[in-house]
């Protein structure tokens, strides 16, 4: 039983390691050198990027099926927040020792937006 866990761990490592090896990326063999500039000369972490580039130039060609379902979903988790979460937290804070309400769950209350 060690032996074969040592060999899976030993083919899980490979996969890992070997996952990353390449970029994926047309055109990046010896003899294909050219300079692509990138879609912005500004860094990405400066909170005015967005202001001087297009984020649409800047995202993925194919973007994550799931980010539309969290477009369609984020409105029905504010209206959870809304309507369950923020007044059962308002029962708690009325009664604390009922409840089990703590210094915790106070702070975090009072840090919502």
């Amino acid at each position: 039983m060690k032996a074969t866990l040592t060999v899976v761990g030993m083919v899980m490592l490979a996969l890992v390691a070997t996952g990353c090896s390449t970029t994926h990326q047309p055109g990046a063999g010896a003899e294909d050198k050219e300079y692509m500039p990138p879609t912005s000369i500004y860094n990405i972490l400066d909170s005015t990027a967005l202001v001087y580039s297009s984020p649409a130039a800047g995202s993925a060609i194919s973007d994550h099926p799931l980010r539309w379902v969290g477009f369609i979903l984020h409105p029905i988790g504010h209206a959870f927040d809304y309507g369950i979460n923020r007044p059962m937290y308002t029962l708690g804070g009325n009664s604390p020792y009922l409840h089990g309400y703590t210094a915790e769950d106070s702070m975090l209350d009072a840090q919502r937006q």
